[in-house]
């Protein structure tokens, strides 16, 4: 039987070590492989050979270790995140009340009857300590000696045997309210992504027979007409078959000017009309619109560790071991060679296994780098995962393809020169070659050409060169000069303008030349400059030849190489000094993105931006690729400052330990306050303006 992809929901998870726990617990288990945790998303996939264990050997082990799972594997996965419940309703936190109660008891009883005391804070510590034990067990058995859990159930029980009862309990009460803390930030970083899932309305206006029903959103099917009345979100991505109206996007570009769309125009889901009545035809269902697929590429990207993740895991695996050494040599050898009290060194040693908990220092990076993902979704800038962040942030280099990157992508023919005929036969002849493109050039020209175009035959495209056909038993083309093998005057002159020209060829003999130009965007001047600041180079990579690359490039104030076939583009991609971000359109430019160290593709919403490349800006706009880089900038140095909280408190409190100046409790408060530190820290990325 070969191995099948398993998905599971997950509850409980409240930072990457919980996730890491969930995946110690399952892959060790035969049969299982390819384990992804997110916290944030609450989901464990990994792949499973049936003919060696089953489902419901996951769900035991994932629930041994403490935490509740649900199969959601042997049913359509229609993206969704449960609203989580108030802080207050959740078991942990009522556990954490009552064991507060039982503390806030166990002191009153100190000032008036300090003898029942005693057995007051006993109980607030065992009531605390019982769920911490019983994971700490669990995990021991799946393979996981060193836990927090297993720390604080040794530290706790060893401050009971050496009578030190009330610290005892107010370590475990800290601990658990410094886990309580941390299922709020991530309730909040769940919240964050769920706002994305909630702008898609529930219901929808479904035209059948010309007659109009209310049905919810998750039902439409591909094919179906659905009204969307002024001021109504769109249920679904789709296609305008009647009306014109403006379109707020914000939601899904972050773009918060309206844009004007009419028949024929793709909208999506969650975006907003502003205007007047659409009749819009669905053309992805519920589960693949593109918010849905936004936020699954950012739960997965979540999942995808950065480099500096996975060197702290590893660290964090002989960190622990060796504090809790250092903390048994601390109990043994004082007592041993210098005959000092057994109690102050047992104490002394109970503190340091505190502070050889790694959580504040494990979940550093995960926790900025979800909130970063979150602020980039938002914002239009799409991450797959840490790694992308981590590389983006170092980038020194970009490469920019030309053509509906740095210009708007939409050229107009600007003149028809007919070396044969007239004007009219050269453009009706380009435009039956061109029938069917969606190059920006082939659109241009069928936008000239009003009429239907003539079929043809044979239809082929030739890479970086143009297109071929045949008509009426003629091979009729439309070429780049230099595939046509043209030297002309006329040619020169128009791309000394900055023009794109193609010739129209009737079996290999030219009939005419279109010129067409294509404007830079708006914001590609300014873009360039704030990179230039920003200490990045920056070079355009274009096939168009070397006069309308000039031209450009000379507007931008930016370097450019030209005649670029796409093999041309990955050699030079190769060559620049890197780390090196390649921009493109997601289509033409697909190899040249996967060579470059973190490749970007430019389109609101389209199938390969989000899917080909490393990274995604679904605004179109050229201002936003400075943008992305300053917020992976922008979360390097959080996770530098969250690292520095995380081993600066454990250095400062390792050595107060062992000298006794700190105890118990200011150890797990460190413990506890560098975690929720740390969460809030990161926590600040969610509202970056990069």
């Amino acid at each position: 039987m070969t191995s099948e992809v398993c998905e599971f929901t997950v509850k409980g998870m409240d930072c990457g070590s919980c996730a890491g726990k969930v995946r110690g617990a399952v892959e060790r288990i035969d049969g299982v492989e390819d384990v992804e945790v997110s916290h944030i998303a609450e989901k464990l996939t990994l792949k499973l050979d049936g003919s060696k264990t089953d489902r419901a050997a996951i769900k035991k082990a994932v629930s041994k270790v403490g935490y509740e799972i649900d199969d959601h594997s042997d049913h359509t996965h229609v993206h969704e995140i449960d609203p989580d419940k108030h802080w207050y309703e959740t078991t942990k936190s009522r556990h954490v009340l009552l064991a507060g109660a039982v503390l806030a008891v166990a002191w009153v009883l100190a000032l008036i009857a300090p003898t029942l005391s005693v057995w007051a804070f006993v109980a607030a510590t065992v009531i605390g300590l019982l769920p911490v034990a019983r994971k700490a067990f669990a995990l021991l058995i799946t393979g996981q000696p060193f836990t927090i859990e297993s720390l604080m159930t040794i530290a706790a029980i060893g401050a009971l045997i050496i009578g030190e009862a009330q610290e005892a309990a107010l370590v475990v009460f800290l601990f658990a309210v410094g886990e309580v803390l941390e299922g709020v930030a991530a309730t909040k970083a769940r919240a964050s992504i769920r706002g994305l899932s909630e702008l898609i309305p529930k219901s929808a206006w479904l035209e059948e027979n010309g007659a109009t029903r209310e049905v919810p959103a998750s039902d439409l099917k591909i094919d179906q007409i659905v009204v969307v009345r002024p001021g109504d979100r769109i249920p679904a991505d789709g296609v305008i078959t009647e009306g014109t109206s403006g379109i707020d996007e914000s939601p899904i570009t972050g773009e918060s000017v309206p844009l004007t769309k009419s028949e024929g125009d793709p909208v999506y889901a969650g975006a907003i009309n502003t205007e007047a009545v659409l009749r819009v035809r669905v053309t992805k269902e519920a589960h693949d619109n593109t918010i849905a697929r936004i936020v699954e590429l950012v739960e997965e990207a979540e999942s995808a560790r950065a480099p500096t993740e996975r060197f702290i895991d590893r660290f964090s695996r002989w960190y622990m071991p060796t504090v809790v050494g250092i903390a048994l040599l601390t109990v043994l050898i004082p007592p041993l060679l210098l005959a000092q009290p057994w109690e102050t060194w047992i104490y002394r040693g109970l503190a340091l296994l505190l502070i050889g908990c790694p959580c504040a220092l494990v979940i550093s990076v995960p926790a900025a780098i979800a909130s970063a993902l979150s602020t980039g979704a938002r914002q239009g800038l799409l991450m797959k995962g840490g790694a992308v962040i981590e590389t983006t942030a170092a980038i020194k280099q970009i490469a920019f393809d030309k053509t509906g990157t740095l210009t708007r992508g939409t050229p107009q023919v600007t003149k028809i020169i007919a070396l044969q005929g007239d004007e009219a036969d050269v453009l009706r002849t380009a435009a039956a070659v061109e029938n069917g493109s969606s190059h920006p050039l082939a659109v241009a020209i069928l936008d000239r050409f009003a009429d239907t175009p003539f079929k043809v035959e044979n239809a082929k495209a030739i890479a970086g060169k143009g297109v071929t056909a045949t008509l009426d038993g003629q091979t009729i083309s439309v070429l780049s000069p230099s595939a046509a093998n043209i030297d002309d005057d006329q040619v020169a002159m128009l791309e000394a303008e900055g023009q794109t020209v193609v010739v129209v060829s009737r079996d290999n003999r030219p009939i005419g030349y279109i010129a067409l130009r294509d404007e830079p965007r708006d914001d590609a001047k300014s873009a360039l400059a704030e990179l230039r600041e920003m200490g990045i180079g920056a070079t355009i990579l274009t096939g168009d030849n070397e006069r309308t690359a000039a031209a450009i490039a000379g507007e931008l104030d930016v370097d450019f190489k030209a005649k670029l076939m796409p093999e041309d583009k990955l050699s030079a991609i190769r060559g620049m000094a890197g780390p090196v971000m390649m921009i493109g359109d997601g289509i033409n430019d697909a190899p040249a993105l996967k060579q470059a160290d973190v490749g970007v593709a430019m389109g609101s919403g389209t199938d390969v931006a989000l899917e080909t490349a490393d990274a995604a800006i679904l605004r179109s706009r050229v201002v936003d690729v400075p943008r992305m880089i300053r917020l992976a900038r922008m979360t390097m140095g959080n996770i530098r400052q969250n690292i520095g909280i995380a081993l600066g408190l454990k250095a400062v409190f390792l050595v107060t330990s062992i000298l006794g100046i700190t105890g118990l409790w200011i150890a797990i408060l460190a413990d506890t306050g560098a975690t929720v530190l740390v969460t809030i820290n990161a926590m600040r990325l969610l509202r970056a303006k990069p």
